[in-house]
């Protein structure tokens, strides 16, 4: 089987991000930083590059990462995708900016095989909604980023960032005041969806602490047709502190 390889991407925020102002270079100033962060799903769809180039489609509907942000990916910057093989099979790829000292700046732990998905753990029951995959939620997400990749416009592939899309469109609509981060997610693919699907997504907060602002957990359920193909555990800051 092909090895994950190296890549590089000159890093953007997308149209549709700008409703956080943390992602502008006005609202990151604001917060503390010196210019627009990137989204965090923009940064897990470049860390997935990697395997899709070697995988393809096998990892895109059985496969699965865990990625955490440990710093910033700011807008404008080349960032390195490194993979690198563990001893269990997984993979790490690690988003690195050669302009900063502190690296990595993401990464994430990947897997093949997700398995059968589980059932959705009990907690605060958000609304279940529907959402057509298409525009932001289709094929082109990581084409419109900077992901080269051709396996998902050719096919109508809908771009396993868009699983994380969906549950920060939740967090934005449900639980955010003002600018937020997403700090962290657990993706598990079980199934794939083409242009033009709608999946139905139930979700329930399952967790809520203090670290650094107000923190939520969501565990998200996303299913096509009656079966499941995506499984999202969601973090993110959904108050910054004052």
């Amino acid at each position: 089987m092909t090895e994950p390889k190296s890549w590089a991407v000159l890093a953007q925020n997308l149209p549709e991000h700008a409703g956080n102002r943390i992602h502008t270079d006005e609202g990151a100033r604001e917060a503390g930083f010196p210019s627009a962060l990137v989204a965090g799903v923009t940064t897990y769809a470049y860390l997935t590059h990697p395997l899709v180039a070697a995988w393809g489609i096998d990892w895109v509907a059985r496969g699965g990462a865990s990625v955490r942000f440990r710093a910033p990916v700011f807008a404008q910057r080349t960032i390195d995708l490194v993979p690198r093989p563990n001893d269990d099979d997984t993979y790490t790829v690690t988003a690195v900016d050669p302009a900063e000292e502190q690296n990595p700046r993401a990464l994430i732990e990947a897997w093949r095989d997700s398995g059968a998905a589980t059932d959705i753990r009990a907690g605060e029951a958000l609304d279940t909604r529907q959402f057509v995959l298409d525009g932001e939620f289709g094929p082109d997400y990581g084409s419109r980023a900077g992901d080269d990749l051709a396996l998902y416009e050719g096919s109508e592939l809908v771009h396993p960032a868009v699983w994380p899309a969906i549950a920060n469109r939740i967090f934005s609509t449900d639980l955010v005041r003002g600018s937020w981060i997403h700090t962290r997610s657990v993706i598990r693919h079980h199934g794939v969806a083409r242009r033009g699907d709608t999946v139905d997504v139930t979700a329930n907060v399952i967790d809520r602490f203090e670290r650094h602002g107000e923190r939520a957990v969501v565990d998200i359920r996303i299913g096509l047709r009656g079966r499941p193909i995506a499984s999202v555990e969601h973090e993110a800051i959904i108050a910054l502190p004052d």
